[in-house]
């Protein structure tokens, strides 16, 4: 691997600019002149759009700024990286973020692209999903570094999360596929499908999903669209949280969304997924688990995810409600009115929301 000093940072085609490492190891960030008169912000609250020098903090990620430790592997994705790292007589601790970054090259959630460019991950159609699925139970359980260990990272080496998955393509769009980690039933890919489709009929804005051979749950890639890569950067990403504890509030949730799309349809719909949340006790809500995504100049909410139920931290929902991890409606009515939506209109959604939930079987309770 070689050494990498700086990392140019591009998104469609133009540089947006480049890190380099201080001495003490962390990653300094500046925008290219030609950027700055052309662009937006990639991450308007660490990193506004100015001739400045951006030294980011030690923590949580690492040295790196949140906005590009979105392009980074976690979870899954971290693990064969390093276990394909190893594989070739690498030693993945002594990667600097630089190193990671080119590896993620053009080829990491969203549209930002990084060179030197060292990727070697590949998106094409995956014919025998059932066979995958038996290669990854292998890597879960064992330390086994066979041959499909090269194919599940070039197919999904950059994405998170702790159940496997990869990206593949299917009638033209690209998809990921998620396979049972250990500790899941046999039949989580179903269980996840039907979460799905009750999200939706719950007016959650989810992009299509799929149940690949009857029990792989896939769901089409909201970060690419016709139109090529879309930025797309997480709430621990925009505000440098760290998601593996609890860091966040519905509030500051809410009042972010407002503060980056200066939409209250956002807004609810943010507080419309807050609900579901709730509804289906789906715990694992942080801060990694909320997305947004620049779209012509503007800044939206990004379909929803990773919506099932699950215990979250400590049992307890991980962004907490009204600073309360074991929320009521009436927790949910102080949220609406700290941050601006109309006391009719929230009871109406959670009306709505808890309705539909309670006249759907419950597949599954963690």
């Amino acid at each position: 691997m070689n050494e990498v000093k700086l990392i140019k940072v591009f998104m469609h085609g133009l540089t947006v600019g480049r890190i380099a490492l201080t001495p003490d190891l962390l990653c300094a960030f500046e925008y290219d002149p030609s950027y700055i008169s052309l662009g937006k912000s990639v991450s308007p609250f660490y990193l506004p759009l100015k001739s400045d020098v951006f030294v980011a903090k030690r923590t949580p990620f690492n040295g790196g700024f949140g906005v590009f430790a979105d392009s980074l592997p976690d979870g899954w994705g971290s693990l064969i990286l390093d276990r394909y790292l190893k594989s070739k007589g690498i030693d993945p601790d002594k990667l600097t973020v630089l190193q990671r970054l080119a590896l993620v090259g053009n080829t990491g959630r969203g549209a930002l692209e990084y060179q030197p460019d060292y990727s070697e991950s590949t998106i094409k159609e995956i014919t025998d999903l059932n066979f995958l699925a038996s290669e990854t139970q292998k890597i879960l359980t064992t330390d086994y570094a066979g041959g499909s260990l090269e194919t599940l990272y070039k197919s999904g080496g950059s994405p998170g999360g702790a159940r496997p998955k990869v990206f593949t393509m299917i009638d033209g769009k690209e998809w990921l596929v998620k396979f049972k980690a250990k500790s899941d039933p046999d039949n989580i890919g179903r269980i996840e499908y039907e979460y799905s489709l009750l999200a939706k009929k719950c007016g959650i804005n989810m992009t299509e999903t799929r149940l690949f051979e009857g029990k792989y749950f896939g769901v089409e890639r909201f970060d690419r669209s016709i139109d090529g890569k879309v930025h797309t950067a997480s709430a621990a990403g925009l505000i440098n949280a760290d998601y593996r504890i609890p860091s966040l509030d519905y509030v500051d949730l809410l009042k972010l969304c407002h503060m980056l799309t200066k939409n209250m349809a956002e807004v609810e719909a943010l507080y419309r997924l807050m609900v579901f949340n709730i509804a289906i006790r789906n715990r694992d809500d942080h801060a990694k688990n909320f997305s947004f995504q620049l779209i012509s100049g503007e800044w939206k909410l990004s379909p929803a995810y990773d919506l099932l139920p699950s215990s979250g931290f400590n049992g307890f929902h991980t962004t907490t409600v009204n600073n309360s991890g074991e929320p009521t409606i009436d927790d949910m009515m102080v949220v609406a009115e700290k941050t601006g939506l109309s006391k009719q209109r929230a009871k109406i959604i959670i009306s709505d929301i808890t309705g539909i939930v309670k006249k759907v079987k419950t597949y599954r309770r963690f």
